[in-house]
C-alpha cells in the first residue's frame, strides 16, 4: 500500500489531497482519487494506466476530484485495462459534471477504454476491480451520502473513515481489520462533520482494528505531539 497524498483539501503541510494505492498481484486499486492524484502518482513512478479501479468515499474535490484527469490521461496515453470507478450513489453524475466543468465536451468522448460506475449501498459488500468493497454510511455534508469503506483485498482488510465526525458505523467498518485509515483533522478543535484526534483517542477501546494510521491533518495537528498513533505522509509505503 502507497499513500500518493494524505493530506487534508487545502494542501495543509505540502501535502496532496487523499489518495491511496492499494497493490495486489490481481490488480490494483486507489482508495480515493482527490484532485492532485495524478501528480502524486506520476511523482512516485506509479502508472495510471494500471489502476483498475477506483472507490471514492464521498464527493468533494479532495476526495473525487482527480477522476476526470486520471480518465482523460488515460485516452491520451492509449489506456486499454478497463477502469471501474466505485461510490455513493451519484458519483457517474458528479464524475460527468466535473469533467464538463474541467474540459467540455470531454464527458462525450470516453470511449477508448471501458469505464464503469458502481454506486455503493450502505452494507452491501461489493465486488470492485480485484477487492470486496462495504461501504458504512457516515457525518459528513456533500451532497450526497458520505462512506467510511472497508475493502477486502489479497486477504487483508483495509477500513478508511474517510471525512466524518464520530459515528458508530466506524466501529461497524473497523471490526476485525488488518489497518484502519482514520482522518484526525484537529488535534482537539471540534468541527462539525470531521474528527478530532482526541475523539478517536476516547474511542479507541472500541475499535476492533489491529493498526491505525491517521490522515487528512490540519497544520495544527501536524504540529501535534505526543501522537500514539502513526501518521500518514505523502509516498509512505507500508505491507498489510
Amino acid at each position: 500500500m502507497r499513500f500518493v497524498g494524505c493530506g487534508d483539501a487545502f494542501g495543509s503541510g505540502g501535502r496532496l489531497q487523499a489518495c491511496i494505492l492499494l497493490k495486489s498481484a490481481s490488480g490494483n486499486l486507489l482508495l480515493d482519487c482527490g484532485a492532485s492524484s495524478l501528480i502524486g502518482m506520476k511523482r512516485l513512478g506509479i502508472d495510471p494506466n494500471e489502476i483498475g479501479a477506483v472507490v471514492i468515499s464521498h464527493l468533494h474535490g479532495d476526495h473525487f476530484g482527480g477522476l476526470p484527469f486520471l480518465i482523460l490521461d488515460g485516452q491520451f496515453s492509449r489506456r486499454e485495462l478497463p477502469l471501474a470507478i466505485a461510490g455513493p450513489p451519484g458519483t457517474r453524475a458528479r464524475v460527468l459534471a466535473a469533467m464538463e466543468v474541467f474540459f467540455p465536451g470531454s464527458s462525450t468522448v470516453m470511449g477508448r477504454f471501458p469505464v464503469e460506475f458502481i454506486e455503493l449501498e450502505p452494507m452491501a459488500p461489493t465486488p470492485v476491480g480485484a477487492a470486496v468493497a462495504a461501504a458504512f454510511e457516515v457525518e459528513h455534508a456533500s451532497g450526497a451520502p458520505a462512506f467510511a469503506l472497508r475493502l477486502a483485498l489479497a486477504g487483508s482488510i483495509v477500513a478508511y473513515s474517510g471525512d466524518t465526525s464520530w459515528t458508530p458505523s466506524l466501529l461497524e467498518a473497523t471490526l476485525g481489520a488488518d489497518l484502519f485509515i482514520c482522518e484526525a483533522y484537529f488535534a482537539e478543535k471540534q468541527v462539525p462533520f470531521h474528527l478530532a484526534y482526541r475523539t478517536l483517542i476516547e474511542h479507541a477501546p472500541e475499535l476492533g482494528c489491529r493498526r491505525v494510521i491517521l490522515t487528512h491533518m490540519t497544520e495544527q495537528m501536524l504540529a501535534q505531539s505526543g501522537v500514539i498513533f502513526e501518521r500518514a505522509e505523502d509516498g509512505l509505503d507500508i505491507t498489510v
